[in-house]
């Protein structure tokens, strides 16, 4: 029985590469030709196949309501979760995990420092979207016409002297996030916190949220919380594979 579903989940990937016929498929396979007509009928009876009229087989609109389904299903929290909490048990500071919805970038997850100093950010608030370097990320990740004109819609409060001062300044910044992968708020929001962010990606490799390590000076300088980009850039990493189903979802028992 496990080679026959191995067979029929086989065929799946030769016809997401175009259009086959009975014996295309057969031949791939390594199969006879009835065989891989069993497969195929059983597929089509599932609606992961469809059969054209000059006899060719190709992925059926079953296969991709499924995969939207599932993707419309996806918790992101649920599975970036025990990547902050290691995270967190890495490094000590607080880990963010934030999303961009309705012109919004909201903190669906936090870990709060191990240290006596703690941010005041809370789950299911909107962050300061003109500094916040998780904002940076989401936000650069939009169609270049999408950035400019949110950009200019905004309004760029000086929270401290080195927040973002204006739309161009905005748009540079999203830029630079774009490029390099990565993202800081070295004193934007509060002069005494910094942080540092990185990009979660799904499977079509655009960005569905963001996390990061905030810190604030009496702890560390933002020198050493820059020391740390690169494993906050691997745990992220870690999430876009569980998300995008490039590796399995660990089990949290």
């Amino acid at each position: 029985m496990s080679q026959t579903v191995d067979r029929a989940l086989s065929i799946l990937p030769m016809l997401a590469e175009g259009p086959a016929d009975l014996g295309q498929v057969a031949d791939r396979l390594g199969v006879h030709k009835s065989t891989a007509l069993r497969l195929l009928r059983t597929l089509h009876e599932h609606g992961l196949v469809y059969r054209q009229s000059d006899q060719r087989y190709r992925l059926g609109a079953r296969l991709f309501a499924l995969a939207q389904e599932a993707v419309e299903n996806l918790d992101i929290r649920e599975i970036a979760h025990p990547h902050l909490v290691r995270l967190n048990e890495q490094c000590g500071h607080t880990v963010h995990l934030a999303v961009y919805e309705e012109n919004e970038v909201l903190y669906i997850d936090k870990v709060d420092s191990r240290y006596p100093v703690r941010m005041y950010s809370r789950i299911g608030r909107p962050v300061a979207i003109t500094v916040a370097a998780v904002a940076k990320l989401l936000l650069a990740d939009l169609p270049e016409p999408e950035r400019r004109t949110l950009a200019e819609k905004l309004d760029y409060p000086a929270y401290t002297p080195r927040s973002t001062a204006d739309a161009t300044a905005f748009l540079r910044e999203l830029e630079q996030a774009r490029e390099q992968g990565w993202a800081t708020d070295l004193g934007g929001h509060e002069e005494s916190i910094n942080c540092v962010a990185a990009p979660v990606r799904g499977a079509d490799g655009r960005v569905v949220a963001a996390m990061s390590v905030s810190a604030p000076n009496v702890v560390v300088t933002a020198e050493e919380l820059l020391a740390l980009l690169p494993l906050v850039r691997r745990t992220a990493d870690a999430i876009s594979g569980e998300y995008s189903g490039r590796t399995p979802v660990r089990d949290p028992g």
